[in-house]
């Protein structure tokens, strides 16, 4: 069962965020499960608009490729290169050092809480 950590916002796309600013922007392990082995992640580059609900990158597994939508509204600060180059990374820790970008937030998107996302997903919250 996938777990989704306490602390974090969600969007139904199954991207996290964080509440500071900038926030830091992820892709669930509800998201990673359902992906199966990450191979590739094209990311929004720095000083780029993103804007909430809308397609800002991709990621690529053994098993499909899929949109990766940003949660929110704002420009993009950081970018994790670490991830880029070793896509494996996100499948070891989504919640962690395979981060995704950070974003100067202007406007928040329609998220979900952590005990809201994951009761949607049938996921087991973890701090």
């Amino acid at each position: 069962m996938s777990t989704v950590r306490t602390g974090l916002q969600y969007s139904v796309e199954h991207e996290w965020i964080t509440s500071e600013t900038p926030a830091t922007v992820g892709v669930s392990e509800v998201a990673v499960d359902a992906l199966g082995e990450i191979v590739y992640v094209d990311l929004p580059e720095v000083g780029a608009t993103v804007t909430a609900g809308q397609p800002c990158g991709e990621i690529e597994s053994t098993k499909s490729a899929s949109e990766l939508f940003s949660p929110v509204t704002g420009e993009v600060t950081e970018v994790n290169d670490a991830a880029v180059a070793d896509p494996a990374i996100i499948n070891a820790e989504p919640y962690g050092a395979g981060w995704l970008f950070r974003v100067a937030t202007t406007e928040a998107g329609p998220l979900l809480s952590a005990e809201e996302y994951a009761a949607a997903n049938d996921a087991e919250l973890s701090e």
